[in-house]
């Protein structure tokens, strides 16, 4: 799965809106990305505009360290549609800006009850970075913080590309939170805890690799561009929660094969499709003439034959039923019992009935001979039904008395 991940330009603070190189959130003109094909190693990395970037699976968004503050508090059990509004009214007091104008983050190991982190940043500058990679075809998966509060204390030199006057800058970040200060006077060393753990990781962006050098006194590891991106990728945090959660990215990945299905290229594609419909349009057409046709056969075959058969009629209209009734007149006019006359029902019954226990009743009308059967059981009942419905009979019971008849046709009326 190929990763992009891409570094948001530093939020614009008050004291630099009067200058001329002030933009409004994104409109900056280039973004640094790196392209991975495995979250690991580094396919090609550099800096260009948000519609240039390179298209991956999954896109993943850093932030500068000092555009996000961590606070620590236990974290509310309250329900996933108030957790961010109970998270507000715990920070109110810990936060200078206002509540509502902050985006919330829960750290990735928070549980109710349980002291964690929150992270906070400006809502309205994140919302806009995002729209406006978005509006670009960027979707972003995740927003990570380029630093965040770990055992493991990480001192990180960097140099912000917006300043009129570049300085160096270190985020800290330990157990206890993240920080950032600049590189002046002896007052920016004493910010730093005493007595410094000996497995803290120095690392510097090569730009600011030489003067944190000097003001350390000690080696640092230069960190470029795709290496810093794809370890703050590593983080477990996404800032993406509560309103700014990413709902659309099914959407984004079915337009984006929209569009490459449109290219030039899968031009025979699409030639293909057209035509197999076209071929598939064609039998299927073909195919239901010729069952008409088939059908219209067997009607005119039906009709010859009934015309055939019985040559005194002159209009067919139904022939299987109008077949019936002419070979019902041929039997009647030959003196041959038909199968629902009362002979042959008098014989179906006899030849199941309980010897010794003649019927009561006895009565003979549309069709079906209906005979009164007190005194017979179920088993016996269940024994005439087992011999006569295989050869065609129907028997009914209710009140005392078995009604015998022929079984319906499927589709016959009664």
């Amino acid at each position: 799965m190929s990763l992009l991940v891409l570094q948001l330009p530093t939020r614009t603070r008050l004291h630099s809106q009067t200058r001329a190189s002030a933009q409004a959130p994104g409109t900056r003109g280039e973004l640094g990305f790196v392209l991975s094909p495995d979250g690991q190693s580094v396919q090609s990395e550099g800096q260009c505009a948000a519609a240039l970037l390179p298209r991956a699976t999954a896109v993943v968004a850093v932030l500068a360290p000092a555009d996000v503050a961590f606070h620590r508090l236990t974290c509310p059990k309250a329900p996933a549609a108030r957790l961010r509004a109970a998270l507000a009214g715990m920070l109110e007091e810990q936060v200078l800006d206002e509540v509502d104008q902050l985006h919330l983050s829960l750290a990735p190991d928070a549980r109710p009850g349980e002291d964690t982190w929150v992270a906070a940043t400006d809502r309205a500058w994140l919302t806009a970075e995002l729209a406006a990679l978005e509006a670009v075809g960027v979707v972003v998966d995740r927003v990570v913080p380029g630093l965040w509060p770990d055992l493991q204390a990480h001192g990180h030199f960097h140099t912000p590309l917006d300043d009129d006057k570049p300085r160096t800058l270190l985020t800290w970040a330990d157990a206890q939170g993240v920080c950032t200060w600049p590189l002046l006077g002896s007052l920016s060393r004493s910010l730093l805890p005493e007595p410094l753990a000996d497995n803290t990781l120095w690392t510097a962006d090569p730009a600011a690799a030489t003067p944190a050098e000097r003001w350390l006194g000690q080696p640092v590891q230069v960190l470029g561009l795709g290496a810093r991106l794809l370890a703050s990728a590593q983080s477990g945090w996404n800032l993406r929660q509560f309103e700014l959660a990413a709902r659309h990215r099914g959407l984004a990945l079915l337009r984006d094969a929209g569009k490459q299905f449109l290219t030039p290229g899968w031009r025979p594609v699409r030639l293909g499709l057209v035509g197999l419909a076209l071929a598939h349009l064609v039998g299927l057409n073909a195919w239901a003439w010729m069952q008409r046709t088939e059908l219209q056969n067997r009607r005119t075959a039906v009709a010859n034959l009934l015309r055939t058969t019985h040559p005194q009629v002159r209009a067919v209209l139904d022939a299987p039923l109008q077949m019936a009734r002419e070979n019902e007149l041929l039997r009647a006019s030959a003196g041959r019992p038909g199968d629902t006359d009362l002979e042959p029902l008098l014989q179906a019954a006899a030849s199941v009935w309980p010897e010794g226990r003649p019927p009561t009743v006895l009565r003979y009308e549309n069709s079906r001979l209906s005979l009164g059967a007190q005194g017979l059981g179920a088993a016996e009942l269940a024994q005439m039904r087992a011999t006569l419905e295989p050869a065609g009979w129907q028997i009914d019971s209710a009140d005392n008395q078995i009604t015998l008849g022929r079984t319906p046709l499927p589709g016959a009326a009664r």
